[in-house]
């Protein structure tokens, strides 16, 4: 038999007013009200009537999601948990990989309104889409966002201090050779982590071992620690700019002979699946990719509901997570550190 709105009410002791208030969002209804409706439509597993509310509300009832790349888990952790989150608000999220606009083009996301909301995931073009979105007065949220003068629509990492927390461990285990593979520069988030990393060497009177800038991928690198391997020149510490640039470096080392993290110590950033996949499991810094969502999604939901528009501006925290990958300096039996610098 399906679930009602009535057995909601009767699971969480309630009124079907509240339940209906709850369902719509009114703020009207009390916390504990609100988390008691929706435990028991938990536990009911009841999903409400999507096209029901959307016609009561005139709206569609569905959120769009612009992102970049599907080939990318921390991307694909962000999706999920916002389509979890949404649907328990009634919502359908409609995903959409659409990297750049170009002159004129407009999403189809974007037209004869078609959806309630837009969510832009990293958008490396984001002002075109902002432009449309305002034209057509449709609510929007940001994550990962490239130009700081958006920051108030949007949800973010602070990258600087994950960068700078990955070079303050690799410091701490007595490493002063420490190079940093970048990725993509046109992303605000490499510029960041990287300035992370620069500013903790400054705090320590250090020079970095190289700086580097490539794609965000395991083949740039390969690429630079096979550079390295072959030049018989080390590193004795990697803060790469992601963890697929991470899987690059230690694959790279470990064909030349080497031993992560004895030889060279290796740290990664956001937390992807491959991290601990790989032998050994990388340190790295994870994105909160579950906060991330949430946060957007509530920001995205009251822009809908007519909440003022500047709302968002804050910056998560990221958190670095030792694994096997970085060792003391004093562990490294390639090469000493001292004789590492170029």
């Amino acid at each position: 038999m399906k679930v009602s709105i009535f057995d909601v009410a009767k699971k969480a002791g309630l009124s079907v007013v509240t339940v209906s208030r709850v369902l719509n969002g009114a703020e009207s209804v009390r916390e504990a009200n609100r988390q008691k409706v929706l435990a028991a439509m938990k536990a009911l597993d009841y999903r409400p009537n999507a096209a029901a509310r959307s016609l009561a509300r005139g709206k569609t009832g569905v959120v769009g999601l612009i992102l970049p790349t599907l080939q990318d888990s921390f991307f694909d952790a962000i999706a999920g948990e916002m389509n979890r989150i949404l649907a328990d608000s009634g919502y359908f999220l409609a995903v959409s990989v659409y990297a750049s606009p170009g002159p004129g083009d407009i999403h189809y996301l974007l037209q004869e309104d078609r959806v309630d909301g837009i969510a832009l995931l990293s958008p490396l073009a984001e002002s075109p889409y902002i432009d449309e979105m305002n034209r057509r007065s449709i609510p929007f949220v940001l994550i990962d966002n490239q130009l700081a003068e958006h920051d108030a629509f949007a949800v973010n990492v602070d990258n600087f201090a994950g960068g700078y927390a990955a070079t303050k461990h690799l410091i701490a285990l007595g490493h002063t050779a420490i190079a940093h593979l970048s990725g993509s520069e046109p992303y605000r988030s490499t510029r960041e982590r990287r300035s992370g990393f620069l500013q903790a060497l400054r705090e320590a009177g250090l020079e970095p071992f190289e700086l580097a800038a490539g794609d965000y991928s395991a083949a740039f690198g390969y690429e630079q620690a096979s550079r390295w391997a072959a030049a018989g020149k080390l590193p004795g510490a990697v803060f790469a700019g992601d963890d697929h640039i991470a899987a690059g470096v230690i694959n790279a080392l470990q064909r030349a002979g080497l031993r992560v993290p004895e030889d060279v110590s290796v740290v990664g950033f956001d937390d992807q699946r491959i991290a601990t996949m790989l032998r050994p499991c990388l340190t790295t810094v994870r994105q909160p990719t579950e906060r991330m969502a949430a946060e957007a999604v509530s920001l995205l939901l009251k822009r809908i509901d007519g909440a003022p528009k500047r709302t968002g501006g804050g910056r998560l925290a990221a958190e670095l997570l030792r694994r096997e990958t970085t060792a003391p300096a004093a562990a490294n039996s390639t090469l000493p550190d001292k004789e590492q610098s170029p």
